[in-house]
């Protein structure tokens, strides 16, 4: 049974985030004008702040000088970090970077840990994870997988091309999925590899012109030309590759939904003032029987996207997967969030599509989170296929 239940120590944790937030990230928006995410200037200036607050990332282990939460708090924590774009940055916790510091948590070997996690934990280096690729290369299906990885003398050779690789410029390591066999079965048959940026091997080719802009580097076209690395720039066991992405996957889904839940409220909150505020057809906007219905909805959307992240975030932290309930959680906090936000667009009018609140650019934002881990119709497959397997699996049993 999943524990709602906040301890006074997490309370206490999530009213300082939350006021770090309004207090000093806030205040900096109006000096993120850089195209990409921050710039290393005011990423570090606000992540200084928040290692001065003792609010700095909270999702690392105390060992490499974070917070070490589990799930359940991670979720109330950046929920609240993410009520701006910029608070995951300045506490450390955004994506690629949260997503591959329990990737290399988790998998690494020692000296990888010291090379790669430890200066990534504590803001010194960002990363960047090359997984997807161009059509017909890997996308939603990642058994299409096409970028190969040989064995050479003294370690592996790469070719290949990734694409839309999320802070690729600027990244000082890039974790590499590749084929290292002819085929690819049961999950079997690709390889993590780390690639430093310095590698003559790689290039980043081209940024692509995408619609969001608060991630660091943009996203990129990523060129492997016979890039060579060292045996010890494999991740884990050649081979897993598959399997550790699935360490990967599933807490970085949940991650990414409770930094967009921030965003939602954020931008109920907006609405809400706007609605207490304007008038027409003789009344405030928040009388009025239609914008209420408006505002109902995105509560409940807000409500229900909180419960299934704690669901699985409780999983998470029993040991297991978690591949089912993150898939839920993506599919419904991705749709919930985007319908929050278009709903206070609508409900801000024109002051909604300007630039004089920040709603219009969280449309462009929280859009792509609908394709970003998995396009929402890519879930709902797997979801309705295990519904089914499981079904199956019970009449059987029933029967026999």
């Amino acid at each position: 049974m999943t524990d709602f239940a906040i301890s006074p120590e997490l309370r206490e944790l999530r009213d300082r985030v939350a006021a770090f937030v309004r207090e000093i990230v806030i205040p900096a928006e109006a000096r993120d004008t850089t195209g990409h995410g921050l710039d290393d200037g005011l990423r570090a200036e606000l992540q200084q702040a928040a290692r001065a607050a003792g609010l700095f990332a909270p999702t690392v282990a105390a060992e490499y000088g974070g917070l070490g939460l589990d799930h359940r708090a991670q979720a109330v924590v950046l929920e609240e970090a993410g009520y701006s774009l910029l608070g995951p940055q300045a506490l450390n916790c955004a994506a690629p970077d949260e997503g591959n510091l329990h990737l290399l948590a988790r998998v690494a070997d020692a000296a990888q840990r010291e090379r790669y996690l430890r200066p990534l934990a504590e803001g010194r280096m960002r990363s960047c994870f090359a997984m997807t690729e161009p059509a017909p290369g890997a996308g939603s299906d990642p058994s299409m997988l096409r970028t190969e990885a040989r064995r050479v003398d003294g370690g592996w050779s790469i070719s290949g091309r990734k694409w839309f690789i999320t802070g690729a410029e600027g990244a000082a390591f890039t974790i590499c999925m590749a084929r290292t066999s002819e085929q690819i079965e049961a999950g079997r048959g690709a390889t993590m590899l780390l690639v430093d940026a310095d590698n003559p091997g790689m290039r980043i080719e081209r940024i692509v012109d995408a619609i969001d802009r608060s991630f660091p580097g943009g996203h990129a076209e990523v060129v492997f030309d016979d890039c060579r690395v060292g045996d010890d720039a494999v991740l884990g066991e050649v081979g897993e590759g598959y399997r550790y992405a699935q360490v990967r996957l599933a807490p970085a889904r949940l991650t990414h939904c409770m930094r967009w839940l921030g965003i939602a409220r954020r931008a109920l909150d907006t609405a809400l003032d706007r609605a207490a505020e304007r008038e027409a057809f003789g009344a405030r906007l928040g009388d009025l029987g239609m914008v209420q219905e408006k505002i109902a909805r995105s509560v409940i959307d807000i409500e229900t996207s909180r419960l299934l992240i704690a669901r699985c975030a409780w999983v998470l932290d029993q040991g297991r997967s978690g591949g089912r309930e993150s898939s839920i959680a993506k599919a419904h906090v991705a749709e919930a969030v985007d319908r929050v936000v278009d709903r206070a667009v609508q409900i801000c009018g024109a002051l909604g599509i300007s630039g004089d609140t920040q709603l219009a650019r969280y449309l462009a934002e929280v859009r792509p989170f609908r394709i970003y881990d998995g396009p929402t119709e890519t879930h709902h497959w797997s979801i309705a296929r295990r519904t089914l397997r499981e079904r199956a699996a019970a009449r059987a049993e029933a029967t026999a």
